[in-house]
């Protein structure tokens, strides 16, 4: 659970950085990519530190691995393959990162802030539900009593009558959820099936080929990059790597349906807490009642 705590930071660390940049005449797109240079930069130098592709042998081919995990789920692979398997893995995940991050940018155009970010974070149900139907990993009565109650609290920190006045379905809303829970999901397959030291392999390929698609894509927009872009995007790509390390590593000891959304619902309330105390934004009503809510489940899930 530490890790998983350690997870929630970074997350929320995130999403107070981006606050900072608000009101602020800044490029997204050149932070965007800027993160994602700085988040495998990092992974590339604790590859290094760490000598992970020291000693390295092939014990025997991927592909009779992967036959081997369609015949016993609880098998983990070699060093070898779990290198193999994380530059797949990642190399996908770091598609649906970027996919991800651009339909939010679409659905908060087409649908407001408030749908966008509900819809984002309840993304989480997707490495749920499949963990569940593919691993079996079902919760516990009150456990799943203190998920939906962490669910609730999403939808009721995000949701106004104003927002929903608003929305309107289009295409956006639903290919948001599904690039963003995938990504989220991508950190479970991963995890289920690698060796867990090889995980910084797999975080630099997600992050090495977001970073690619984002650059070439900010290069075919409008916009200046300054150095302020550029500085923020690389505080941004810290917690981005480590948010994702942690949460992996907490997937060891703790269920998917229960991680995630702990990991969801408590980087609301960081970030409501962190706005208050760094920016001095008072929380509004709804707020307060999501961050109950989320206190409350957390007891369940732990129960």
């Amino acid at each position: 659970m530490f890790y998983l705590f350690l997870a929630v930071i970074c997350s929320a660390a995130i999403a107070l950085i981006f606050k900072y940049t608000e009101n602020t005449d800044t490029n997204r797109y050149v932070i965007t990519s800027a993160n994602y240079f700085m988040a495998f930069v990092i992974s590339f130098i604790m590859i290094m530190y760490q000598g992970l592709f020291n000693g390295v042998t092939r014990e025997a081919s991927f592909i009779s691995e992967i036959g081997q995990l369609s015949l016993d789920n609880q098998y983990i692979l070699s060093p070898y393959s779990s290198i193999v398997w994380g530059i797949i893995v990642g190399g996908i995940s770091g598609v649906f990162f970027f996919l991800s991050f651009t339909y939010y940018q679409k659905s908060v155009k087409d649908n407001g802030v408030g749908i966008s970010g509900t819809i984002a974070k309840l993304g989480i149900l997707i490495p749920m539900i499949f963990s569940i139907l593919i691993w079996r990993e079902f919760p516990t009565s009150v456990q799943w009593i203190g998920i939906l109650l962490s669910l609730v609290s999403i939808v009721v920190v995000n949701l106004s009558k104003k927002s929903i006045k608003r929305f309107d379905f289009k295409p956006t809303i639903l290919l948001l959820f599904i690039f963003g829970g995938m990504a989220e999901f991508s950190n479970k397959i991963y995890q289920q099936y690698a060796l867990n030291e090889y995980k910084d392999i797999f975080l630099f390929t997600i992050f090495f080929v977001a970073f690619i698609i984002s650059v070439t894509y900010t290069a075919n927009t409008k916009g200046k990059a300054t150095l302020k872009d550029i500085l923020i995007g690389f505080a941004v790509g810290i917690p981005n790597l480590f948010s994702s390390y942690f949460l992996i590593q907490s997937l060891d000891t703790v269920t998917t349906s229960v991680a995630f959304p702990i990991y969801s619902a408590g980087s609301i309330v960081l970030i409501n807490l962190g706005g208050l105390l760094i920016y001095r934004e008072k929380i509004a009503r709804k707020n307060q009642v999501s961050i109950v809510m989320t206190i409350v489940a957390l007891v369940l899930i732990n129960a």
